[in-house]
């Protein structure tokens, strides 16, 4: 039987996340209806909090209402009505700005594909006469959020239907939960180092580069302002984990893992570790694989350091995500 780990090393931080409110199932659509995502509202609401926001509703568009579209004007991509031509671009934009104080306490965003509000990528630009003139468009809310807040992990609900997308997402939410948790205390800086040695195997899957440079912040914690701390570690730690992890950083990160175990282990049980790495190099296997024999034996052999990496446990298992072969 595997060992425990204790309370204070299993507890899970709950994220705070945006959410754009149809996605949650709020009928408030332009027709009316919703575009209700089964796995925001029945496998991640067990381990978030929601901020549901409708830009288009919280500016007294109604429901039902006209269609909207992007309109590129004067060399400028505005939010426009189907009906009357009427520019909704700022009103959309500031709702981003009246939502700020809460927006800054979040550790992730979700947002509706395709929607001139709230869509992140990708959406149609029309002219006045209503031909297509381009495809990379980004609704009023979504430029504002992104620009007030350039380090927040967010992504659109269509892009989330892709494992490895949906597995980074989720990733990173709990990442920034497990730091914004770390400022929000009276921490020390054995606190951030801490933390982030507990993160080291995760940064390195991500970007190595990252993950020592946010080793050289923490490391030097004690000389400098809390405040200078917070902002020099928080801007490094999430532009490392912005990178997508490659299967061979992930590779790495397993190795790097192994060779802190590997001499406790048996001929047999070494063998049948780096074989699944290697199956999982060859994607024969999901991710899931190699890192539950690492699991199973740090956690055997008691090796603390190895057991309570974020690596190997980002996000409650529940959640599934390192199934996919893609991953």
């Amino acid at each position: 039987m595997e060992k425990s780990l204790s309370p204070a090393r299993t507890r899970t931080v709950r994220p705070r996340i945006g959410v754009s409110s149809c996605l949650l199932g709020a009928p408030v659509r332009y027709n009316g209806g919703h575009s209700r995502s089964r796995f925001l509202t029945d496998e991640l609401d067990r381990y978030v909090d929601w901020l549901p926001v409708c830009p288009e509703a919280e500016i007294g568009l109604g429901v039902p209402r006209p269609t909207l579209r992007l309109q590129r004007r004067e060399g400028e991509d505005r939010v426009v009505s189907s009906a009357d031509g009427a520019d909704h671009s700022d009103e959309l934009a500031r709702t981003a700005d009246r939502h700020l104080a809460r927006l800054r306490h979040l550790d992730g965003y979700v947002l509706k594909n395709k929607s001139p509000s709230c869509g992140l990528f990708a959406l149609p630009v029309f002219d006045d006469d209503g031909g297509r003139v381009g495809g990379r468009g980004r609704g009023a809310f979504a430029r504002r959020l992104t620009e007030l807040l350039p380090a927040l992990p967010v992504e659109e609900q269509g892009r989330l239907t892709d494992p490895v997308l949906r597995e980074v997402f989720v990733q990173r939410v709990f990442a920034h939960a497990r730091l914004r948790e770390l400022w929000e205390s009276p921490w020390r800086p054995r606190d951030l180092v801490a933390l982030h040695t507990r993160h080291k195997l995760q940064l390195m899957s991500h970007s190595p580069d990252g993950y020592r440079e946010t080793g050289r912040i923490a490391a030097r914690a004690g000389a400098f302002a809390p405040e200078e701390v917070e902002v020099a570690y928080t801007e490094a730690f999430h532009r490392a984990m912005a990178v997508r992890p490659s299967r061979g950083k992930h590779v790495n990160a397993l190795q790097h893992a192994f060779g802190m175990l590997s001499p406790l282990l048996d001929d047999a049980r070494r063998h049948d570790l780096l074989a699944a790495i290697e199956d999982y190099r060859r994607e024969q296997v999901p991710l899931s694989v190699p890192v539950a024999l690492l699991r199973h034996h740090c956690t055997a052999e008691d090796v603390g350091w190895a057991r309570d990496q974020t690596y190997l446990r980002p996000y409650p298992d529940e959640l599934r995500l390192r199934h996919s072969v893609a991953v």
